[in-house]
């Protein structure tokens, strides 16, 4: 339970009351307004609350995931890991699982070859322009 008192859970849990508290506001007021003669307030005094029950779902959520604790790796990774090594050591720590960045692939241009039409030919190289220059606007090529 120790986890669940770090300066990031408490941020949570301030959070998860304040939240939930307007929510119920917020609802009570569309329902007042809802009994005042607005018809449309109806809708909202049921919405507010359903928020307020999603930020618990997802609150709640969170707290079984951190009291579980990391997940175990997939018998796969574990199969691989025992092949490995043929004597586990007690003091390993588990496979963690890597996250992975997206790679940005650098453009190439391809050869184009200039064709009969100039029109044509105008616009490919204005393509071109604007590929090679993706902060720039249309307004600022040169040709």
């Amino acid at each position: 339970m120790k986890r669940l008192w770090t300066p990031a859970w408490i941020v949570r849990h301030v959070a998860l009351v304040v939240l939930v508290v307007g929510f119920l506001g917020l609802g009570w007021w569309q329902l007042s307004r809802a009994a005042g003669g607005n018809p449309i307030s109806w809708g909202y005094a049921v919405e507010w609350p359903v928020f307020a029950g999603f930020v618990v779902f997802v609150w709640w959520r969170e707290v079984r995931q951190e009291l579980r604790g990391p997940e175990a790796p997939g018998p796969a990774a574990q199969t691989a890991e025992s092949s490995a090594t043929a004597e586990p050591s007690a003091t390993a720590e588990p496979a963690r699982l890597a996250v992975r960045r997206p790679v940005r692939a650098s453009r190439t241009a391809a050869a184009v070859p200039d064709s009969d039409d100039p029109e044509l030919t105008a616009y490919n190289r204005y393509l071109r322009w604007l590929t090679d220059n993706p902060g720039a606007r249309p307004g600022d090529y040169p040709g």
